[in-house]
């Protein structure tokens, strides 16, 4: 009997990059589209060339048999009040609403350096634990708001950012209420030098939504003596689909299987689209993904 089931979804970051517009900038969303599909996915999240309008991005999906999964929203609530957020993530909430996503990926970028190219990852903002707290007071607050929507608010840890880390990730859980939703990303964990399977276990009753990607560890350990940009070290080739790097998915499909987690599961590796034709690493991730979650036990559903 199955622990549980799963859907797999895929990123557009492979195909076109929204911090790099060079990678992938004449890539249609089309072909994205097309590709996804063909890849073996069911659903898609949002990507630079998405248009947030439900009316015009229905039919676009439909047309290649996809869902909308989720999609990333830039945070600013260390600077704006929860009113201004609201009116900011307003279009994409209502959005995605209209569309059955059942969760919007929320990550606090003030102070963040992910997309200063010349800016080394080390560089970040830090926050001290009364602005920890401020952070969870507002972010449950529009968690709350997003729920009233249909929408769950899923935090995206995030290299580069100001919740980076796992001692990050646990200070914004504990300061933040279950509004307030879990990504678990384990490309960004590992990257962080994070533990990703216990961090999942010890935040099971927060984890709404799962983002996979892998880590070639040539390339991390390049990264890191260098004090590379997160951009730079994307560049580098620092990320990859799951199956062609380090990260052991068997452990981490048992251990999503043991917290009872059920929901989308999506393929993101941003790289070069040139040094990794994104169909054929799309294809990959999802083989391997189907191989790992089978293997726990998990019935893969469309």
């Amino acid at each position: 009997m199955a622990v549980g089931t799963i859907r797999l979804g895929v990123a557009p970051i492979a195909w076109s990059n929204s911090d790099l517009p060079e990678l992938g900038g004449d890539t249609t969303l089309e072909t994205c589209l097309a590709e996804s599909r063909a890849a073996g996915y069911s659903g898609t999240e949002t990507g630079v060339k998405f248009p947030m309008d439900a009316a015009v991005l229905r039919p676009l999906l439909a047309a290649h048999q996809l869902q909308l999964v989720s999609g990333w929203f830039s945070g600013r609530l260390l600077e704006l009040s929860v009113a201004e957020e609201r009116a900011r993530i307003e279009r994409q909430l209502d959005t995605f609403a209209a569309l059955g996503a059942p969760v919007l990926v929320y990550a606090e970028t003030t102070g963040s350096v992910q997309t200063q190219q010349t800016t080394p990852a080390s560089r970040r903002r830090r926050l001290a634990p009364d602005e920890f707290k401020l952070l969870g007071q507002k972010m449950t607050e529009l968690g709350g708001h997003m729920e009233r929507h249909g929408v769950k608010l899923a935090y995206h840890h995030h290299m580069a950012t100001v919740v980076e880390t796992d001692d990050e990730i646990d200070a914004l859980m504990a300061a933040s209420g279950p509004e307030v939703g879990l990504l678990v990303d384990t490309g960004h964990s590992a990257y962080a030098g994070g533990d990703w399977l216990a961090m999942t276990e010890r935040h099971a009753s927060r984890v709404v939504h799962v983002h996979c990607k892998d880590i070639r560890p040539d390339v991390l350990h390049q990264a890191r003596a260098g004090d590379l940009s997160f951009l730079d070290a994307i560049l580098a080739g620092v990320f990859t689909v799951p199956g062609d790097g380090c990260i052991d998915y068997d452990a981490f499909a048992a251990t999503l299987a043991r917290i009872g987690y059920s929901g989308w599961v999506v393929v993101e590796a941003e790289q070069d689209p040139v040094k990794a034709p994104p169909y054929a690493y799309a294809t990959k991730g999802r083989q391997h993904l189907t191989a790992a979650f089978t293997r726990a036990g998990y019935a893969i559903v469309a």
